[in-house]
């Protein structure tokens, strides 16, 4: 009943994180993240679709797909995907709050999202995204975790280039890096 209770809260304090960052700091200078945060972001800045209602749209069949591969990461991480989306789409307010520089946005995002990833996979759920197939990826394959997770990021980066500008591309890089670093601290505690 701890172990639940503990997974429960990693989910909703990773996911208020989430929201935070993505809101305060990402959306605000037109950075985005990677993975299907990343998708649903870019699909936002042009369509205005909402973002956590893009995210469980796009995530479905990667839930799937990890039900018939870990099954234990199936629920957990439905869980994830439904409270990350949620709080990402009623933290939207944030979004004309904080100031700050792409720079600082960069690095301040990435921090605030990547404790909150970190806190997810640590407690074994996640968003349900790419998160969950890095975490699968790295299991099978003995890697990394982190870099897993930068390299699946840095290819939606490389996808969503041809719509950024190269200042928002190049910090969108600088903050997949800083969420790296900052899940592989907070995962691995």
């Amino acid at each position: 009943m701890i172990v639940i209770f503990q997974k429960l809260m990693a989910t909703i304090i990773g996911s208020l994180l989430l929201g935070i960052g993505v809101n305060g700091f990402l959306v605000p200078n037109h950075l985005i993240d990677g993975g299907i945060l990343g998708i649903a972001l870019i699909l936002h800045y042009f369509f205005h679709f909402q973002t956590g209602m893009t995210m469980i749209t796009l995530s479905v069949p990667i839930c799937i797909f990890a039900s018939l591969n870990e099954r234990g990461y199936f629920f957990s991480s439905l869980q994830g995907l439904l409270i990350s989306s949620l709080f990402i789409d009623l933290l939207a307010p944030l979004r004309n709050q904080f100031f700050v520089s792409h720079l600082g946005s960069a690095l301040i995002g990435g921090v605030i999202i990547g404790t909150g990833i970190g806190l997810m996979l640590r407690y074994k759920t996640s968003t349900g995204g790419t998160d969950l197939i890095a975490k699968i990826i790295s299991g099978k394959f003995s890697l990394n975790l982190a870099l897993v997770i930068i390299f699946l990021d840095g290819l939606i980066v490389l996808a969503g280039f041809t719509v950024l500008e190269l200042d928002s591309f190049l910090y969108s890089c600088l903050a997949i890096s800083t969420v790296g670093v900052t899940t592989f601290l907070i995962e691995g505690i």
